[in-house]
């Protein structure tokens, strides 16, 4: 099982190169910037983004990003988050699965909580 998460701007410029993994865009909104026939992906799975109003509070610094993992990990347990991850996991389970992000940290995003809990889905 391989889950890895690579920016969307570095995977567009080609810096990151997903070879022959399978692509997800894993944002509610798409990346800006970024053209549509630009960005190679196989699916856009909005419905294991954080939900709008989450995200704006993470992103505008009213939540911290332990209390954000903690209530994307339970949209992540509710419909329709909990079928799409069941979906991405049996993926990942048989071949290398992208998630593609758009922010700018890449080590506190939800791309990073999303790898962890698909990893932990196909245990």
């Amino acid at each position: 099982m391989s889950v890895s998460c690579l920016r969307v701007h570095d995977l567009v410029s080609g810096r990151a190169d997903p070879g022959d993994a399978y692509v997800v865009l894993v944002d509610r909104l798409w990346p800006r910037g970024v053209r549509k026939d630009a960005f190679r992906h196989d699916e856009w799975c909005r419905d294991v983004a954080p939900s709008d109003g989450l995200r704006r509070e993470f992103h505008g610094g009213d939540v911290g990003f332990d209390a954000f993992v903690e209530r994307y990990r339970a949209e992540l347990s509710r419909p329709p988050a909990v079928a799409a991850v069941r979906r991405l996991a049996t993926r990942a389970a048989d071949g290398d699965v992208v998630l593609a992000y758009a922010s700018r940290d890449t080590e506190r995003n939800h791309a990073r909580v999303l790898a962890d809990v698909l990893l932990a889905a196909g245990d």
